[in-house]
């Protein structure tokens, strides 16, 4: 008999780690490698906010804080729902965890029973669907299509929902897409929830800020109302502040989930670090003037890989509205043979014979619950960008 859980059976290790890992290792071996995999933006954290997380450590603010959030914080995020999306909280209903993704997971360890369904949109983000299988619960993939710009439509999801669906989880700007939802396509699916008034909403609004072309975000409590009551309205400092490693996620909900998600945090990792929650109450309450800079960068960069993407033979490259990623399909390639001898017969092995026979590290499509495709994240220098995207034009031209 194994010594391990079987519920661990049911879960796999994190594809885009995999291939960061894979990238790195390669790079140490002394390969020519050109990582396009991480989930993270290149800018360093505004000046002020490190500043404020120095502050912090002289005033000696290094204790523990209530385990899901310093109450300072809690009403800078009240303050920032209010300001940014009209959702009114109060610090009771806040909760502040390490990362977004423990939020993520404490709200499904905290409602999901076995058999319990989680409706969850393809492409998705890797963790999903497992963070759900170690909550016990099943998730029950809906898949969007380029045709559709990977955007769920109200049809596909009144056709997921069953009596046994939970949540509803929904991520825009999408994470691997980019894609990012209108008013008017985000109130077709609310139309639908308000039908089904068993199931929950998990909104994942971490990208928010990241959004281009005069693209105005919302959020799904916003856009209806009613479902503010199951509504859990989640964010982060992680990437429109350029503070992944600082791990601060949050969410604003019910009382009465938000005081089960306290229980699992108290019982697991307590208080987020304490520096980390300063520095985020700064990020919130401080300028926020470099965020625009920041985007007028990353859409020069969103612009540049969409056309350098397009331009090779077998891949065609929808224009996102948000994030930092770009998902190019690669259905024109499928069946064919590379210049190395690798038949691609699946997004995994294009990805893999690129990263082994040019160097560019991209995540393959079947992680995110849709093939053939791949993303490719442009948080990355444009000298970087364009050479890699050289190098998978050519290594396109190079299949027979």
């Amino acid at each position: 008999m194994s010594f391990l859980s079987e519920t661990l059976a049911r879960v796999k290790p994190s594809p885009t780690i995999a291939v960061t890992t894979m990238a790195n290792e390669l790079k140490a071996a002394g390969k020519d490698v050109i990582g396009l995999g991480a989930g993270e933006p290149d800018f360093d954290t505004p000046e002020n906010i490190k500043a404020a997380a120095k502050a912090a450590i002289d005033a000696g603010k290094t204790k523990y804080t209530a385990p899901d959030g310093m109450p300072e914080l809690k009403k800078a995020i009240c303050a920032k729902f209010q300001r940014e999306n009209g959702l009114s909280y109060e610090p009771a209903q806040i909760s502040v965890g390490t990362g977004g993704k423990q939020i993520l997971y404490n709200a499904l360890m905290a409602t999901l029973n076995p058999g319990d369904e989680v409706v969850i949109p393809a492409p998705y983000w890797v963790s999903y669907p497992d963070m759900v299988l170690l909550a016990g619960g099943e998730p029950v993939i809906a898949e969007a299509s380029s045709q559709t710009a990977y955007k769920l439509t109200a049809e596909q999801l009144e056709a997921a929902i069953t009596p046994k669906t939970k949540w509803f989880i929904f991520n825009s700007p999408s994470n691997p897409t980019g894609a990012a939802y209108t008013w008017d396509e985000l109130k077709a699916l609310t139309d639908v929830l308000m039908r089904h008034p068993h199931v929950w909403v998990m909104s994942d609004d971490m990208y928010e800020h990241l959004v281009y072309d005069d693209f105005e975000f919302c959020t799904p409590a916003q856009v209806e109302p009613a479902l503010y009551d199951r509504t859990l309205t989640c964010n982060g400092v992680s990437k429109a502040y350029a503070m992944t490693g600082w791990r601060i996620g949050y969410a604003g909900g019910p009382k009465e989930l938000i005081g089960a998600m306290r229980k699992i945090q108290s019982q697991s990792t307590s208080n987020p670090c304490s520096i980390s929650q300063w520095a985020a109450l700064e990020a919130l309450n401080g300028s926020q003037d470099f965020i625009p800079i920041n985007n007028g960068i990353f859409k020069r960069r969103r612009d540049l890989v969409v056309e350098m993407l397009n331009a090779a033979e077998g891949i065609t490259c929808p224009t996102p509205e948000g994030a930092f990623y770009v998902y190019p399909s690669i259905g024109g390639c499928i069946g064919l043979t590379s210049a190395g001898g690798t038949l691609i017969d699946t997004d995994e092995t294009f990805a893999k014979a690129l990263l082994e026979e040019t160097g560019v590290a991209v995540v393959f499509g079947a992680a995110f619950g849709l093939s053939p495709c791949f993303r490719v994240s442009y948080a990355t220098s444009d000298e970087n960008l364009v050479e890699a995207c050289k190098r998978i034009q050519t290594f396109c031209a190079g299949l027979s």
